[in-house]
Parts: C-alpha cells; sequence; structure tokens
C-alpha cells in the first residue's frame, strides 16, 4: 500500500518550481503578496483544470472539503475565492507564458523522436488559429463582431507529439498573415498552412530564412506555368508545375519561382492546390504535409474539450490570458508525464484519471495506468507475520 504524496503533488513535481521562482522575481509577481503565492496560484490554476472546476467558488469549496491534504499539496492556507480572483486580474500575465515555455522546451525534446508517419527528419510545424466566443457585455477590450467580442489562438503546433511551440493569444480581429510577422523561422523546418496565411511578401521572408512552406493556393491567384513534371495521375497527383506569378505586385514580392500541385483527394473526391516552396520532395508526400496539418485542428478540439478555456473565471485580458496559458501549460505538463513515465494511456486517459483521483495516495505510474495492479508491499525478513502459523 503506497502512503507518500497525492497524485496531485506528484504530478506537480513535474513543474520546474526553481524557473518559476525566477520568472516571478523578475516580473515582481510576489511584490506585496501576503497570502497566495504565484506558486500557489499555480498550483490552483492546475488543479482548475485537472478537475474541471467551473467557479471560483468551485474551486474555493473543493479544496476546502480537502483541508487537511492542502499543506502537502503545497498550499499554507485555504484559497479563498476573492483572492484567486484579485490574483488573476492584477497578476502580470507574462509570470504564465514564461512559465508555460518551460515545459513546451522540455516536452519539444522529449518528443523529438517521435514520427511523423512521412519519410522526413525535418521539424515540421503546423500554423492555425482558432477562435473562442466571448459575450462583448463583459470582454469588451476584446471586440470581434457588432454583437459580440472573442479572442483568437494563434499556435504553431510542432507536429512530433503536438506541441505548441508558440501560441499568440489575440483579439478576434487579428488577421491569420500577421501572424508570420511575429515567428522566426528555423532553417530547415517545414511550415504547413492554410490559405489564410498566404501573402506572398511573408512567404518570401519566410523562403529567404531557409525555411520551406506548404500552403493551398488561394483561387484568385494568377500566375503562368513555366514547366511541368510528368506526373502519374493514378496516385492522386494531376499536374506538377513550376510557376510564376503574374501580377506586378505579386510578382515583385515574390520574385522566384513557385511550384504549385494540383491534387485530387480520394478522400474526399475534391482537387486541391498546393503552394511550396520546395522542389524535391515527390508531390505525395507534400500533400501528405499539409494532410498533417489538420493536427492543429485536433489540438484545438481536444483543449476546448478537456480544458477549461472556454468559461472564464474573469473577464479582464489579464484573468483570460493567464487562464488560457496556465491551461495550455497543463496540456503541456500531462505530456510530459506520459512521455516521461512511458505510459501507453492516452493523454485524454490520463486527464481523467487524474481529474477523479487528484487526491489519491497512489504511484503516479500506477494510476494511470488503466491495465496495471498496484504490486504487494513486501515483508521484510526481519519483521514479525501476525498471520504466520
Amino acid at each position: 500500500m503506497y502512503v507518500g504524496k497525492t497524485l496531485f503533488a506528484q504530478v506537480m513535481e513535474f513543474v520546474p518550481w526553481t524557473s518559476l521562482a525566477r520568472i516571478v522575481h523578475r516580473h515582481g509577481g510576489n511584490s506585496g503578496v501576503r497570502t497566495l503565492s504565484c506558486a500557489e496560484q499555480c498550483r490552483a490554476k492546475a488543479f482548475t483544470q485537472l478537475t474541471w472546476r467551473e467557479s471560483l467558488r468551485d474551486i474555493e469549496a473543493s479544496l476546502s472539503a480537502n483541508a487537511t491534504k492542502l499543506y502537502a499539496m503545497g498550499f499554507r492556507s485555504a484559497v479563498k475565492r476573492s483572492t484567486l480572483a484579485d490574483a488573476n486580474e492584477s497578476r502580470n500575465g507574462l509570470i504564465w507564458s514564461d512559465l508555460a515555455a518551460l515545459p513546451i522546451r522540455r516536452a519539444r525534446k522529449l518528443y523529438s523522436g517521435d514520427s511523423l508517419g512521412i519519410d522526413l527528419d525535418n521539424t515540421v510545424y503546423a500554423l492555425d488559429s482558432s477562435t473562442i466566443d466571448l459575450c462583448l457585455s463583459l470582454f469588451k477590450w476584446a471586440p470581434f463582431r457588432s454583437t459580440n467580442a472573442a479572442i483568437k489562438l494563434h499556435t504553431l503546433l510542432d507536429l512530433r507529439g503536438a506541441i505548441p511551440a508558440f501560441m499568440h493569444i489575440s483579439d478576434g480581429k487579428l488577421h491569420d498573415v500577421r501572424v508570420l510577422d511575429m515567428l522566426t523561422f528555423e532553417a530547415g523546418a517545414f511550415y504547413a498552412m492554410d490559405r489564410g496565411h498566404v501573402d506572398f511578401a511573408r512567404l518570401y521572408a519566410l523562403q529567404q530564412a531557409g525555411a520551406v512552406f506548404v500552403t493551398r493556393a488561394k483561387s484568385s491567384m494568377d500566375a503562368r506555368r513555366v514547366y511541368s513534371t510528368p506526373t502519374d495521375r493514378g496516385t492522386g497527383v494531376i499536374s506538377d508545375q513550376q510557376v510564376m506569378l503574374n501580377g506586378h505586385y505579386s510578382a515583385k514580392r515574390y520574385s522566384e519561382h513557385l511550384r504549385r500541385i494540383r491534387f485530387n483527394d480520394p478522400e474526399t473526391a475534391k482537387t486541391l492546390i498546393f503552394l511550396t516552396n520546395n522542389t524535391a520532395l515527390p508531390a505525395l508526400t507534400i500533400a501528405a504535409l499539409h494532410k498533417c496539418r489538420w493536427q492543429v485542428e485536433l489540438f484545438f478540439k481536444w483543449i476546448k474539450q478537456h480544458l477549461r478555456i472556454k468559461q472564464f473565471l474573469g473577464n479582464s485580458e489579464n484573468a483570460v490570458k493567464t487562464q488560457v496559458w496556465c491551461a495550455v501549460a497543463t496540456y503541456v505538463l500531462i505530456a510530459i508525464v506520459k512521455k516521461g513515465l512511458q505510459l501507453d494511456a492516452s493523454l485524454y486517459t490520463c486527464l481523467k484519471i487524474l481529474s477523479v483521483s487528484v487526491f489519491e495516495k497512489t504511484q503516479l505510474s500506477w494510476a494511470l495506468q488503466a491495465d496495471a495492479a498496484e504490486p504487494e508491499m513486501t515483508i521484510a525478513a526481519n519483521q514479525l507475520n501476525l498471520f504466520s502459523f
């Protein structure tokens, strides 16, 4: 029988607390704080995400019901909803974005050897955004349309492990293509994106950085064929061409050849037109790379369904961004736990097990293996056995 730490405390051991202390000191997060330090706020936010708490009152009641276990969880005193609300509103949100960057860096190293299902050793990213609708009367700082507000999660996802390598939280009006100005492109990496990110000046900057883009062409694109590569239409590749842009401004912004591939998707029977600056890979590999971009859509769907980022515990911009960054950090933390303990269970299974058992005192590796039984406690040789005959 295991009598050590609770599951919550064991998960929190994967948080880089020393680095968090340096981040808090840099941003003055604990300045003037008497109760609920930034470290305790981090634990409270992680508890909220892991157990799917619905409100500040819910968090307070759930923790108060286990008052005898709070100290072992890292809380010096009971968590009050008013104190937590003030912390979410007033403490610098950069603390949590900087904190999330630490497990992201670690997770990307852990998953760097995972297979993409494509014969490619390069790093592959998927770039996309997702909108979360808000009430305009409560979130006036995030205007979107005349009747509602929204925030956008612009995410660059490392497809090995589905780890967000970059994330920017904006109001709903920021156009997707402007996110390309915020990225530092990695030479040799592949960037799969949809048509919303097509801007030839920005794509040319990506090429000049030594990176490769794979995207879809807009229906209004005006280009002329320079030459064609023979294709086998039985594979779904209709044409594989080198093209030049015809428009005066477009040709000025991207003055080199582009590769245009027409592909008939056998699953949807639709004809898709891909654009890339890579001329070496087979056309089917380019189509497969763009199909991998769908993983970023699955990432958005997963965190919206299983983490708290659609209903917020505060109305200010700082409170909303704090909650989103803590949700991302929790997602990556569970991914690190899964990889670090070499678990076969999915992230969904790990999260669901933790959501109902964070106060249990069981070894983490046993608890997160659905088919694993806790080993029996061995009896020391010099210990008397009451029931021996």
